[in-house]
């Protein structure tokens, strides 16, 4: 069986599509700066900010999955977290990129994840395809320097697959577990205005969209990994609210008051746009949760 190996197994996509990769009979390693070999995956040593990676890593490789990158929302945008972030994107691939080429090594594809912020943080009822360009704001540019890094391995022999994804709804860790816990309280409300949209996607159906990158040798180029079903901000907060029993009447939290707490930051909680997923839908993948009452109903329950 192939073996697959990802950057970024440790983050909350990488855990979960490292037991579906091995459920379904696929090799998996992982580079991590503390490998650990007594688990039943496979850790090379790497060190991306010393440029040290071991090359066995990629030698042994047949497809390389690309997760690594600081947290977008973990903390403020200073000067220093916005290179940390688009560093620990695009200079991991850089990495992989040159022992690639040092090796002659030639992976059946690099997959890489990417975000829905490609078309830029802001709401409209514009509905944005893998064919419109990238936005000018700090996000696009994450996304569009994170996605040319992966574009290079084209000129290696390697089948590249982008994967723009929404926000990923999953039962522990990620987005769900930080916006729930007002609801629970009974304090649950819309954040800024409330109209802006969010383009959402059950960890199940990005890691099977993942695997779907994997097998499918037709797959090339970018892919939106959203749920079809188009919600803003207040329809994810009442439904996490109608699941939970919970009421749902308290005043939205003020865009000023955000704006204050997160500074620039602020902005990937106040806008947000719709993106289409027909292409990977044409492409032949089928949502296991295209709405958002059953995803919540599964991840709660």
């Amino acid at each position: 069986m192939d073996t697959i190996l990802i950057t970024g197994g440790s983050g909350l996509v990488g855990r979960h599509l490292s037991m579906k990769l091995k459920d379904k009979g696929y090799n998996v390693a992982l580079l991590s700066r503390s490998p650990e070999q007594s688990t039943d995956i496979k850790s090379y040593f790497w060190d991306p900010a010393k440029a040290e990676i071991d090359h066995t890593a990629i030698t042994e490789a047949d497809f390389i999955i690309h997760l690594a990158g600081a947290g977008i929302g973990d903390k403020r945008w200073t000067t220093g977290r916005r290179k940390d972030i688009i560093d620990s994107r695009v200079k991991t691939a850089d990495l992989i990129y040159r022992v690639v080429r040092e090796t002659g090594k030639k992976v059946k594809a690099f997959i890489t994840i990417s975000g829905s912020n490609y078309y830029g943080t802001l709401t409209s009822e514009k509905i944005f395809n893998e064919t419109d360009p990238p936005a000018v704001d700090f996000l696009g540019e994450v996304c569009r320097f994170w996605e040319e890094a992966a574009d290079r391995f084209s000129e290696a022999g390697s089948r590249v697959v982008k994967i723009r994804t929404g926000i990923v709804l999953a039962r522990t860790g990620g987005v769900l577990s930080r916006i729930i816990t007002p609801v629970r309280l009974g304090v649950g409300s819309p954040i800024g205005s409330g109209k802006q949209y969010v383009p959402w996607i059950h960890i199940d159906d990005l890691c099977n969209i993942f695997i779907k990158a994997i097998d499918d040798q037709n797959m090339k180029g970018a892919y939106n990994a959203a749920a079809p079903q188009d919600i803003t901000n207040s329809d994810l907060m009442r439904s996490l609210a109608q699941e939970l029993g919970k009421p749902f009447w308290f005043p939205a939290v003020p865009s000023f008051l955000m704006k204050i707490m997160f500074g620039k930051m602020s902005e990937i909680l106040l806008e947000g746009s719709r993106i289409s997923s027909e292409k990977i839908r044409s492409a032949g993948f089928n949502f296991q949760f295209p709405e958002l009452r059953d995803a919540i109903e599964n991840l709660l329950r």
